[in-house]
């Protein structure tokens, strides 16, 4: 029983060696700079709230994915089949809230500096076909963004396939991309309590109402651009 056992690990890691070498060529993350100060996305978000959200919930899940991801190097070089499935809610999620949250600084920027304008170019365009408006886009947002139990996020995407502009919701650090490839994340709305509780309390609606202050299209605009060429 013991040597097929053994036979059975060493058949196993056999099996995950091409895995294993992919694993491998992944590297970890590390917590993005901001371009703009803590203070600088004020009164629409708080100093406060931003070095927390930044450096402790941001931090956190770069931390942990890190973490997971060495662990799940060593449960694949030993055949630990049970070890690699158990790891994958912990790189879902914290990977997750790794690329959202790095989605998520770009799509801001302070008043005078690009927050709170419109956008132009090919994407102001497309808004206006697939809504209507930018204002049809933002009360869209901001009704699913408000109506998303728990915690999560909303998002404007570009669905490759159709080639439409769409408003998505995931939950959790679900990146956009576990709804499918063909959905490209243009702007990110973090609606998880922390993003704003300390500002706005429970009353989620005013914190949607005030991002809008402070949301930039240039990522967007860019990501956009590059996907449509």
């Amino acid at each position: 029983m013991a040597v097929r056992f053994v036979a059975s690990r060493k058949t196993l890691a056999q099996t995950l060696t091409p895995a294993l070498r992919h694993y491998r060529s992944l590297t970890t993350v590390t917590l993005p700079d901001l371009p703009y100060d803590y203070g600088a996305l004020e009164p629409a978000i708080s100093g406060e709230i931003m070095r927390l959200h930044h450096q402790k919930h941001h931090q956190t899940y770069v931390t942990n994915y890190n973490k997971a991801l060495e662990q799940l190097e060593s449960a694949v070089s030993k055949g630990d089949a049970p070890a690699v499935v158990q790891l994958q809610s912990a790189l879902k999620f914290n990977g997750g809230g790794h690329v959202n949250h790095s989605i998520f600084w770009q799509n801001l920027k302070p008043v005078g500096e690009g927050g709170g304008d419109s956008p132009h170019g090919e994407l102001g365009w497309a808004i206006d076909k697939d809504f209507g408006s930018m204002e049809a886009l933002v009360k869209k947002m901001n009704s699913e963004g408000a109506a998303l139990q728990g915690s999560g996020w909303v998002w404007l995407a570009l669905d490759k396939e159709q080639k439409i502009l769409k408003v998505e919701t995931t939950p959790n650090q679900d990146a956009l991309v576990t709804k499918g490839a063909h959905l490209v994340p243009l702007l990110g709305i973090d609606v998880w309590e922390h993003a704003y509780y300390l500002q706005y309390k429970n009353v989620r609606p005013d914190y949607l109402t005030n991002i809008w202050k402070v949301i930039s299209w240039k990522y967007a605009g860019e990501v956009f651009d590059k996907e449509c060429a």
